[in-house]
């Protein structure tokens, strides 16, 4: 029985860019069910519009429900999962770059990070949980990244240089994600 993948991109980015279709496609040929979310304007995201994108398309997480979210997809992913009441147990997730601070760079990022999720719901519900980060991020600083992976109890990848994980920066595979997230799948 397949699993329910979920990608959810970041800032300026599609399901068309970057590793993620990569991604879907090696899933999909193990048996998986993959969704690639297309987030709206995303180079001009509104909390709002994006959070309504997941639970639009998000159904019946369980047991077999995994997410593979990016950079801003992380804290939208993580902004979801706190507001659902009550939230379902579910399989894992991996935030590559992820962030729950503000970006200084990017103030009109600031209300995707304006409010705590609760990380012991989160750690609650779900039994695997990952944040890769490369110690060259130019757009997210590592040490956001290793704060959100302590602040929910997550296993870290640090990864020497990655920059943001984009495809400029050489990133239209990412092995490292395909075998933490096959880890995580086998160890239900």
């Amino acid at each position: 029985m397949g699993k329910q993948i979920y990608i959810i991109h970041g800032y300026g980015a599609s399901p068309a860019n970057h590793w993620f279709p990569w991604l879907k496609e090696k899933l999909i040929t193990d048996g998986n069910q993959v969704s690639v979310l297309h987030l709206p304007n995303s180079s001009d995201p509104k909390k709002e519009e994006w959070l309504e994108t997941l639970a639009d398309n998000i159904k019946n997480s369980d047991n077999n429900t995994y997410f593979v979210a990016h950079s801003l997809g992380s804290i939208t992913l993580l902004n979801y999962l706190d507001q659902l009441d009550p939230l379902p147990s579910f399989g894992g997730f991996i935030l590559v770059s992820g962030f729950s601070e503000p970006l200084s760079p990017l103030p009109s990022l600031d209300p995707f990070t304006d409010k705590k999720v609760d990380d012991k719901k989160i750690i609650s519900a779900t039994n695997s949980r990952a944040v890769i980060a490369a110690k060259n991020d130019y757009i997210v600083p590592f040490q956001l990244s290793q704060n959100l992976s302590k602040q929910l109890d997550a296993s870290f990848y640090p990864v020497e240089k990655g920059g943001h994980f984009l495809e400029d920066d050489g990133f239209t595979t990412f092995p490292l994600v395909y075998d933490i997230l096959n880890k995580m799948m086998k160890t239900v």
